[in-house]
């Protein structure tokens, strides 16, 4: 079984930055695309950004310029710096991850969300 962990969230003001992290721990052989989703009150989860272990990374058009992810696969942990934030961002951020686990098998798995705010 394998857990995604978030963390990093929290109330910041328009302008401000945050940095999310995600890890994977348990059976990982080896982990794929890692990824970042939102999802705001009474709003589809949409994608915001991410990054396959090749380091090519897209974004949503929303967050391009604002936002950065990044990843260390040595620590099966993926990043998402965001600056200039906005209150349009506040949502509750969740990082999904796809992986071979040791047989073999390609698995998906989501982790728990962390609520990002923030104020105007």
């Amino acid at each position: 079984q394998v857990q995604l962990v978030e963390s990093g969230g929290g109330l910041v003001q328009a302008g401000g930055s945050l940095r999310l992290s995600c890890t994977a721990s348990g059976s990982i052989f080896r982990i794929n695309t890692m990824n970042w989703y939102r999802q705001a009150a009474g709003k589809q989860r949409e994608l915001v950004a991410k990054i396959n272990n090749s380091n090519s990374s897209n974004y949503a058009d929303s967050v391009k310029g604002r936002f950065t992810i990044s990843r260390e696969n040595a620590k099966n942990t993926v990043y998402l710096q965001m600056n200039s934030l906005k209150p349009e961002d506040t949502a509750v951020y969740y990082c999904y991850a796809d992986m071979w686990d040791p047989a073999l098998v390609l698995r998906r798995y989501w982790g728990q969300g962390t609520q990002v705010t923030v104020s105007s």
